[in-house]
């Protein structure tokens, strides 16, 4: 078998600081709403194990922790780890059990083993402290920390998506966090502008200069957040419109939409088209990648067929389909088809291994080679090591496979792997910013 054990990795799309010890900021992830932002308290074993994604599975399996917590000792589970880590652990176990073999679980446990040389073991209290000990040393300053992971697990990049706001706010640690991070401007909250109602659409137009009440002015306001967004260091837009609606982005004339006010659900639809058509032109203008959430979620109205549309109309805007699954044969037909779609199976080896090798046996004999990438879609830098274990090894196992269907040599799939994990990357988003 391939061993890819040391093969880097560009972490083109992650969310590293989606953590409770960080914090929410006007309810968004305060690491993705402030440049720079650090934690506001000491950050523990179960700030990573229940994390946005592990925690979301717990809530959806019907297991709650925190309602434990308050049940039986009459605070936050946070508060009770941070007081009896032991107690807060067996509280959560039982419900962490159940998710041990989740690919999730998985690359959190894998990734501590890496990244802080302590195995993770449900019923080994010493093990619970070892770990525990070990990242509240390491977040203590996240931003020295970050680096040192990654040097460690292989990652020479990092981009994350950034909500508009992280491009004004900034904390004290913000030149340190620049220093080995870049981002992707999260166009989604634009989306919600049509409200009469908006104190973030206030905020923001008091920061861009501009406020947007028709088309014209929308035209300004996108180009002057776009300029600040490349200031700051911006590479790309991200959306996520997939988990509420469908990603068929009709083409809309001016005198077709409503910019503001009590619209119904067909005007709000209207508007949002014409913004993502809006956005999408200055992504073009800029020959910046867009970063397109697909499947996952929504199923129904998920499907990136539609986004064939956007693809012909914005050629020197490059669409970066993420996750994909379970549209895995849609997305790698407009990857094949259209020479501006490319696809990044990050979250996979989190959701689960099994998406990961479906992807790639689906892709790999399908697609031109240098449209395929795989980041990690973590929320800490422990998960993305974790991922990028498994990453390696069933990408080494499917390599094996097309090494076999096509008799090319061993050395001819070392390098798609150096591809798929990094080298594909730099051609869409770049160098800048590297980890040396």
């Amino acid at each position: 078998m391939l061993d890819l054990a040391g093969a880097p990795s560009y972490c083109a799309h992650e969310h590293w600081g989606s953590l409770a010890s960080i914090g929410m900021a006007q309810g968004w992830f305060r690491g993705d709403m402030q440049d720079g932002a650090e934690p506001s308290r000491r950050t523990g074993l179960l700030d990573l194990l229940l994390d946005p994604y592990l925690g979301g599975h717990l809530a959806a399996a019907g297991d709650s922790p925190e309602q434990l917590a308050r049940d039986s000792e009459g605070i936050g589970i946070h508060e009770l780890a941070a007081d009896d880590l032991p107690r807060a652990m067996e509280l959560a176990r039982p419900s962490l059990q159940r998710q041990r073999f989740t690919g999730t679980y998985a690359c959190i446990a894998r990734g501590c083993g890496l990244l802080h040389e302590a195995q993770l073991a449900l019923d080994d209290p010493g093990t619970w402290l070892a770990l525990d000990a070990s990242i509240a040393i390491a977040y203590r300053d996240l931003h020295a920390w970050h680096p040192r992971a990654m040097a460690k697990a292989g990652f020479t990049h990092l981009i994350r998506p950034v909500q508009p706001e992280f491009y004004w706010d900034q904390a004290p640690a913000a030149a340190k966090e620049r220093r080995y991070l870049r981002t992707v401007l999260r166009i989604d909250p634009l989306l919600t502008f049509w409200q009469p109602e908006c104190p973030r659409r206030e905020r923001l137009a008091e920061w861009v200069g501009i406020d947007p009440v028709d088309a014209a002015s929308w035209r300004e306001f996108t180009a002057r957040l776009f300029d600040a967004a490349e200031a700051g260091g911006a590479l790309g837009i991200k959306q996520l419109q997939a988990y509420t609606r469908d990603l068929a982005f009709a083409s809309r004339s001016d005198a077709e939409v409503r910019f503001r006010g009590d619209l119904a659900a067909a005007q709000v639809c209207a508007f949002q088209d014409w913004v993502v058509h809006a956005c999408c032109e200055r992504a073009h203008e800029r020959g910046w990648p867009h970063q397109i959430h697909v499947g996952t979620a929504n199923l129904s109205r998920s499907d990136p067929l539609p986004l064939e549309t956007l693809a012909r109309r914005y050629p020197k805007m490059q669409l970066v389909l993420l996750h994909c699954w379970p549209f895995l044969k849609e997305s790698g037909w407009l990857a094949k088809y259209l020479p501006n779609v490319y696809l990044d199976a990050c979250w996979l080896p989190i959701l689960s291994p099994a998406h990961l090798e479906r992807a790639l046996h689906t892709w790999l004999a399908y697609v031109p080679q240098h449209k395929i990438m795989v980041s990690h879609d973590a929320t800490s830098v422990e998960m993305a090591a974790g991922a990028a274990i498994i990453l390696r090894q069933s990408l080494a196992t499917a390599l094996e496979q097309v090494v076999a269907w096509t008799n090319v040599a061993a050395s001819e799939a070392e390098q798609l792997a150096t591809a798929i994990l990094h080298d594909n990357a730099p051609q869409l988003y770049g160098s800048k910013g590297a980890i040396h």
